[in-house]
């Protein structure tokens, strides 16, 4: 049966959307491939939305030598659907300076351009510090930033925006902190997850907080399990250096996995205010139980992946990739089971997966509720019914969907189960503004909201060293799957052994 499309009353939508204020974006790393693919496209989206400030300048800083016209050109290639005059405009704004991250002159020639743009623009503007770095030059940079005077602008304000991952495990993520918080406070720090950007995972805290109809049943009453899924079928790429020293549990699951976690299951803020939310995300990581890593009662399995096929073509295995060593037991796959120690969900299990080269690209948070306590239509020959399961949509088509039971048209006693499916794409005839649009104009307007405090970090790290330590101690082989799975066997077995079973990738 085809899904059941809702339709939205126009009289009904109630938007606020803040425009930026007078200010500049400053980034570090600006040749490199988030800034074509990311940066440049939403801050086009932003400038043909009208909401950038008067005034907005983008300046780029990195190590390859181009000049403020070589920077207009990258910018031209990246952006689109934006008029020819107003293109000119945007482009205009765009600046370059070249120099060493080591070297102090390069952090004096970039406060000199700045204090240069002011004067041309005839005021003071806002700045925001974007490191599109390799982590291991965060520290050195925000202190060459900090010894420049770069972290201070007057009256105006200051931000310094830092890409995942913070550190590598709680001791390096606190080291990396110590250093930021040297020379900025944590008003100015934005860690950035972009999956916190994505319309959907927002679109959280709308539908539990602003709907009287799921909140009273959003919890252990009424919920038997929440399963959050991450599968890419792609592999690791051009990443293998990185990728075979972090692993998919550093890459994925103390931000991503973590922050959608914490959204779907933190109690109500006080407000929508950025500290009241950020505080409830915080608790609810103090509530998860930590990991049990005994043999007969294993929380959390890791895998690889080997070779195989994925939508037809043939796929190398992990150990075969380029920058990745021959015997890595670096994980691609993590499935893992939790439980949040507290009065809302105790007892009830989260159950999370992440893996590469499965089956399958999906991003979906899938709650599943108790089924009926008594099945009335037993004598009709109906032993069982489905649970209602309310799934939500992360890519790559973002929505909702909402399973339910309902008579079908026929029988006196025909009961099947409808999908209630909402798309954004279909609803509102746009696709959604990709995340780092989101995200950057919150930074300029200084919305932490979607922004990861210190405190989030560290107990997110705290969860996961003493897997890593584990790991380590034991040499642990990660299990083998084919490219191309919907899971493997010991996987299975994690959300088996509590009589339950994973949605299956393929038909998601």
């Amino acid at each position: 049966m085809e899904p059941i499309r809702p339709s939205v009353a126009k009289e009904q939508i109630l938007c606020v959307e803040s425009s930026a204020p007078a200010c500049g974006l400053v980034v570090f790393g600006a040749s490199g491939d988030l800034t074509k693919r990311k940066l440049i496209p939403a801050l086009g989206n932003l400038f043909k939305r009208g909401l950038l400030g008067n005034g907005f300048f983008c300046l780029g800083c990195g190590r390859k030598k181009l000049s403020d016209e070589d920077f207009r050109k990258i910018a031209a290639e990246a952006i689109k659907d934006i008029p020819a005059k107003q293109k000119a405009d945007f482009l205009n704004s765009f600046y370059y300076v070249s120099g060493d991250y080591n070297d102090k002159n390069f952090y004096g020639d970039i406060k000199k351009r700045l204090e240069n743009l002011d004067k041309k623009g005839g005021k003071n503007f806002g700045r925001i510090f974007y490191l599109s770095l390799p982590p291991k030059l965060y520290s050195d940079v925000a202190a060459n930033m900090g010894q420049a005077g770069l972290n201070k602008n007057g009256k105006d304000f200051v931000r310094l925006v830092v890409e995942k991952p913070f550190g590598r495990d709680l001791a390096s993520a606190t080291e990396l902190n110590d250093c930021l918080s040297k020379w900025f406070g944590e008003e100015q720090i934005y860690r950035i997850d972009h999956y916190l950007g994505k319309e959907t995972v927002q679109n959280i805290l709308m539908f539990r907080f602003a709907n009287s109809i799921f909140e009273p049943i959003w919890n252990r009453n009424y919920i038997d399990n929440v399963q959050i899924t991450i599968a890419e079928s792609i592999g690791i790429e051009s990443r293998g250096g990185y990728y075979d020293k972090s692993g998919a549990i550093r890459d994925m699951f103390v931000n991503h996995m973590f922050s959608m976690l914490s959204l779907v299951a933190m109690e109500p803020p006080a407000s929508f205010g950025a500290e009241h939310i950020r505080n409830e995300k915080v608790q609810l990581l103090q509530s998860i139980r930590p990991f049990s890593l005994e043999p007969w009662n294993e929380d959390i399995v890791k895998g690889q992946y080997a070779s195989g096929s994925v939508d037809g073509k043939n796929a190398i295995a992990y150990r075969q990739e380029a920058d990745v060593e021959k015997d890595s037991k670096t994980e691609t796959y993590i499935a893992a089971r939790l439980f949040v120690d507290n009065w809302r969900w105790q007892g009830v299990p989260f159950y999370l997966r992440t893996g590469k080269r499965l089956a399958k690209r999906v991003t979906e948070i899938a709650i599943t509720f108790k089924k009926v306590p008594h099945v009335m239509f037993q004598s009709a020959g109906i032993e069982d019914l489905p649970a209602n399961i309310l799934v939500m949509k992360i890519q790559p088509k973002e929505g909702m969907s909402l399973f339910f039971e309902a008579k079908r048209p026929g029988p006196k006693l025909c009961i099947g189960t409808l999908e209630m499916d909402f798309n954004y794409a279909e609803i509102f005839g746009t696709d959604t503004p990709d995340a780092y649009e989101r995200l950057l104009l919150d930074c300029m307007v200084g919305d932490q909201t979607l922004f990861t405090r210190i405190d989030d970090v560290k107990l997110a790290w705290g969860l996961i060293d003493k897997i890593l330590k584990n790991w380590q101690q034991q040499d642990t082989e990660p299990f083998l799957y084919p490219a191309g799975s919907e899971s493997f066997a010991e996987a299975d077995a994690l959300i088996q052994k509590d009589g339950r079973n994973w949605r299956k990738i393929s038909e998601l």
